[in-house]
């Protein structure tokens, strides 16, 4: 493994590669920049052009989503947290590395216990598998109470993924046949109570700007572990193993933008109506007392 300092926006970028793969990741809230195919030269993960989207794979933490505008309650008092939360704005310390894997951590300080009222270590560990990449989250409770939160991903993938293409050439596919429900998004980005029918014995999602009018495909009752990234017009694929996930988002710009989003979660933003206590959010994890929390996904291309 090896690392280099990425002068132009004066961030640390670590690399891992073995003969098929090679990504890079930054300390700037623990976020992959890079999953490339070492075979054929290909970019899998966005390139966080500004102008569509400054990100490729943000942590979620210690919400999904929003809170209702902008604020939580903890025992009786308000806190303030932006959209997705802390973790993808602080600079995590590179705590272990090894030819194949590498590992950063946040823990608690003054400032999150500003805006999160919790001690915690959050662990992203990044481990090479053949010709992909697990991220693994790990949660544990220092404090000397329950903890309360949601995590999630938040990964943008090139679509697409050759020049000369465009989204409609693009699908997703389930590896189980599906006949589930998604869950609209209000127009302010909070969970509706209602929900609307989407597929119906199929495991195929083609891709248009359309499909995301409504904002992200948010699902909760999917019996796949699995979704694949494909074209219609040649055989690259990106798979993600999403096994044990609650929740699944897919999203990109209904303006038009050159990714999607493969976005699984514990928990989401709050529903529209809902003004209770974190510890009642729908979704919401708790860890009693030392307890940690372990959830990974992997990317193969």
């Amino acid at each position: 493994m090896r690392y280099y300092i990425w002068l132009g926006e004066k961030k640390t970028l670590y690399t891992l590669e073995n003969e098929k793969i090679k990504i890079t990741v930054s300390k700037q809230g623990a976020e992959l920049h890079n999953i490339t195919s070492k075979v054929d030269g290909t970019e899998y993960l966005w390139n966080r052009n500004k102008r569509y989207w400054g990100y490729s794979a943000p942590v979620l933490f210690p919400i999904v989503g929003k809170v209702k505008n902008g604020t939580y309650k903890v025992d009786g008092k308000e806190y303030n947290l932006p959209q997705h939360g802390l973790a993808r704005l602080k600079e995590f310390e590179m705590i272990e590395k090894t030819d194949d894997k590498i590992i950063f951590e946040l823990v608690d300080s003054e400032e999150t216990l500003k805006v999160y009222p919790y001690k915690f270590s959050l662990k992203i560990a990044y481990t090479l598998v053949e010709s992909g990449v697990v991220t693994e989250y790990i949660v544990e409770n220092t404090d000397n109470k329950t903890i309360y939160f949601s995590i999630g991903a938040h990964p943008a993938f090139m679509c697409p993924m050759v020049a000369g293409e465009i989204i409609d050439d693009y699908y997703f596919e389930f590896n189980e046949k599906e006949s589930c429900d998604i869950i609209p998004i209000s127009e302010e980005g909070y969970i509706k109570r209602e929900r609307k029918q989407y597929l119906v014995n199929n495991n195929i999602i083609p891709l248009n700007f359309d499909v995301f009018k409504g904002d992200a495909l948010v699902f909760d009752s999917l019996k796949s572990n699995k979704i694949s990234l494909k074209s219609v017009n040649h055989d690259k694929v990106l798979t993600m193993d999403f096994t044990g996930f609650p929740y699944m988002g897919l999203w990109t710009k209904a303006t038009g933008a050159p990714f999607v989003c493969i976005e699984p979660w514990y928990g989401h933003a709050d529903f529209e109506d809902f003004d209770g206590e974190l510890k009642d959010k729908a979704g919401i994890e708790k860890l009693q007392i030392g307890q940690k929390f372990n959830s990974s996904y992997t990317v193969t291309i």
